[in-house]
């Protein structure tokens, strides 16, 4: 990791670091919310979230109020991964990160009929995770390798399909919120196909969360609805999926729903 500096954060219990990671030296900034007790013996499970200017604040606030005793979770580190413009969703930082490479031509046209920026850095992030943001997060607390989960919504749903198609080995719990499958003609069921061949022999055992508003856009619902069915077969061999479908929600409005759904998955 090329440089990494740590700032004063206006909430009590979070921090912030902003690093320079990767082969491009991108700036991202890191906010923490910490555990509110002490670490289980195998240490504190964690939660990574993208678009971290977007869900640390709900998530942060979520864990709080969930983790506390005598009847609340286990005490969890909430690290939420954003940019340096602060918005809510970067685009242009977030189409590079999140997504597959595909050809120009599969993409739809964007409603203000703009073209699509940079895309097709989902490896290099995910470099980034495994090198550089997971090492960062185990040098500050104890970690429980056996609840290590990843969060994204949208094109950030995408990228999770795309982790745990890829690399099922770099964290425990996959949470794809309302995913978008239909980047690229759907070119991440293509690696679900390939992830499915092999799954059986790699004697792992796995959770993947789907979650969809069922006021989303008819397909996205469809698409959300029809991976638990392309991955049922690998039940028998360690794969638990499930799918929360929450009613009146759409596109956006159901992220603080996934949020907190997000925590039983992740900790129960």
């Amino acid at each position: 990791m090329s440089s990494i500096k740590e700032l004063s954060y206006p909430h009590q219990g979070c921090e912030e670091y902003v690093i320079t990671a990767g082969e491009r030296k991108l700036e991202y900034r890191i906010l923490l919310s910490h555990p509110s007790g002490e670490a289980p013996p195998e240490g504190y499970p964690v939660i990574y979230a993208l678009d971290g200017n977007a869900v640390f604040h709900t998530l942060a606030e979520a864990a709080r109020l969930q983790t506390r005793k005598p009847h609340g979770f286990d005490p969890v580190v909430i690290v939420a991964i954003g940019y340096p413009s602060g918005e809510a969703f970067d685009m242009t930082r977030r189409c590079y990160d999140f997504t597959i490479p595909v050809l120009e031509q599969t993409l739809p046209k964007r409603p203000d009929g703009s073209n699509w920026p940079e895309h097709g850095g989902a490896d290099s992030f995910l470099d980034v995770l495994q090198d550089e943001i997971m090492p960062l997060i185990s040098s500050l607390f104890p970690v429980d390798g056996s609840r290590q989960a990843l969060f994204g919504h949208s094109l950030g749903g995408l990228f999770v399909l795309h982790a745990l198609f890829t690399r099922p080995e770099l964290f425990t719990h996959y949470a794809a919120g309302s995913p978008s499958v239909w980047w690229g003609d759907y070119s991440v069921l293509a690696e679900q196909e390939r992830f499915s061949a092999d799954y059986p022999l790699r004697q792992l055992q796995r959770k993947l969360l789907i979650t969809i508003g069922a006021k989303e856009l008819d397909h996205m619902v469809e698409d959300a609805e029809k991976l638990p069915l392309l991955l049922e077969p690998l039940a028998e061999w360690g794969l638990q999926v499930n799918l929360a479908k929450f009613a009146e929600e759409r596109h956006v409005s159901v992220l603080p729903a996934a949020l907190s759904r997000l925590l039983k998955f992740a900790l129960t």
